[in-house]
């Protein structure tokens, strides 16, 4: 028999957004897009691991064609910013000519929806908008206004509903803020 794996102690998540209101939005974000997308294809473009539950969501909402793909990317190191992009790995398919929607779990510094931007824009895409699920209310490294916005909230550091604490509570339906007792 094997051991199981030690739970870590995690530190309680206090709900911010509702999983009831994170459907209502994502079902709001999905027809807006297809409306603006009317007669045309869109490649979803999902920053992983953290837009994971957001983009299978969304899509499903979209009413136009949609091709998959996503970009492993973090910066993140605990809970604060490290500074730096570390792309993963890199996009399956050819996007020259197409319409690229980036898709992302946050925005916070600007750094990673910056860094993924600029490398998209070298492959020659017809349009490319960015939707985000939530906009934190911080200081931007980058200028960046999304297309499209979920939820604007204040400066926390939150998990759930794709979003980690060092890889836990990706799982939880609802997003909370992390109450980190240290």
């Amino acid at each position: 028999m094997t051991e199981s794996a030690t739970i870590p102690k995690l530190p309680p998540v206090r709900e911010l957004i509702s999983a009831e209101k994170i459907q209502r939005r994502v079902s709001e974000l999905g027809k807006m897009i297809s409306a603006d997308y009317q007669g045309r294809a869109i490649t979803a473009i999902g920053i992983m691991n953290g837009a994971m539950l957001f983009q299978a969501d969304l899509i499903r909402k979209i009413s136009v064609p949609v091709c998959i793909d996503t970009i492993p990317a973090d910066s993140y190191r605990d809970t604060a910013s490290s500074g730096s992009i570390n792309l993963r790995g890199s996009l399956k398919l050819d996007l020259e000519g197409r319409d690229v929607l980036i898709i992302d779990e946050i925005l916070d510094t600007g750094l990673t929806i910056n860094r993924i931007l600029a490398e998209i824009e070298t492959m020659n895409p017809e349009t490319i908008k960015t939707c985000i699920l939530l906009n934190k209310k911080c200081k931007k490294k980058f200028d960046i206004t999304p297309d499209y916005a979920g939820f604007e909230i204040p400066d926390h550091f939150v998990a759930g509903y794709g979003l980690d604490y060092h890889e836990f509570h990706r799982n939880l339906p609802y997003i909370g803020v992390v109450s980190d007792q240290k």
